[in-house]
């Protein structure tokens, strides 16, 4: 039998190879997809979803979730992945309408379905996770698992000095995940630099493959690889939500995972949407979540391969 997933996305350039990567793996059924808003405006990431979902001949229902954090104004990343969120090279992006439902309820009713072997994956802020737990605390019991693409376990961010993208955007909906008691895993940004990263030889192959999907997938990587020469000075570009969902389908992915107590930072200007671990067991709190500390390049490579055939 199939594993279920249901994955929240702020879709845009890297959130689409993932989907790709769930949408194409013959192990697992995605039962459903929400959007929330982050990395791009809602109704372009609901769009992209809808887009990278016909790419792959999927009928995986897509719903639209929050436009907004819980309690901020919405900031987006759309200096880092294009003004479309897919690289700005020229996608039809538009006409496309999500499935009928709110993503919110949605995944409640998947927890309630599935209840024990539902494996959530959240791919941006975590807006619609904090409010269906809000909305009904019992499914922190009810899901699997929480796969988070998110923070740091090195504390070097890419949006602030110590804070990652998608826990910057809304740290009061990461406090809510935090204190939910769901089983949460946790892939950061400092996964994507170190074991994420496609090198230019890497690039070449990978087109080289001549399918649809390999295509797409380097293609809408264009904005991002600037600005992963002229910010996070990395040699290539790196792809965190892929590495966060071949770890959720493969465990193999992981070559080191750690229990540790976290914490979100949502008041300090200078620290906001730092999510702290507790890396020594200084606070001797017990820990929250299992936190991946170190990935298997080579294997994230080759299921990134797998999806990408024809």
């Amino acid at each position: 039998m199939k594993r279920k997933f249901f994955i929240d996305t702020d879709t845009a350039s890297d959130d689409a190879v993932a989907l790709i990567i769930a949408l194409r793996h013959s192990d697992i059924e995605v039962v459903g997809i929400g959007v929330v808003a982050g990395n791009v405006p809602l109704e372009m990431g609901v769009q992209n979803a809808l887009y990278t979902r016909e790419l792959c001949g999927s009928n995986t229902p897509i719903y639209a979730g929050a436009s907004q954090p819980l309690s901020r104004e919405l900031r987006t990343a759309q200096f880092v992945h294009g003004i479309d969120g897919m690289g700005d090279i020229g996608l039809d992006l538009k006409g496309r309408q999500p499935d009928v439902g709110d993503a919110v309820d949605e995944l409640i009713k998947s927890a309630h379905e599935f209840e024990g072997v539902l494996e959530l994956v959240t791919l941006g802020p975590l807006t619609n996770i904090a409010l269906a737990l809000q909305r009904d605390p019992t499914i922190a019991n009810k899901i699997k698992r929480c796969v988070v693409m998110g923070a740091v376990a090195d504390h070097i961010g890419n949006v602030t000095p110590v804070a990652e993208f998608n826990m910057w955007v809304d740290p009061e909906a990461v406090e809510v995940v935090l204190h939910s008691g769901m089983n949460l895993e946790f892939v950061g940004w400092d996964i994507s630099r170190k074991f994420a990263v496609i090198t230019q030889a890497e690039s070449t192959m990978l087109r080289a493959m001549n399918t649809p999907l390999a295509t797409f997938t380097i293609d809408i990587q264009r904005v991002l690889e600037k600005f992963c020469e002229n910010e996070t000075h990395l040699a290539g570009f790196d792809l965190p939500d892929p590495i966060a969902i071949a770890y959720a389908i493969n465990a193999g992915v992981a070559d080191e995972v750690r229990e540790m107590h976290l914490v979100v930072e949502t008041h300090s200007p200078t620290t906001e949407g730092m999510v702290v671990m507790d890396t020594l067991g200084v606070l001797h709190q017990s820990p929250n979540a299992l936190v991946v500390t170190s990935a298997r390049h080579d294997v994230f490579m080759s299921m990134l391969m797998d999806a990408l055939e024809a």
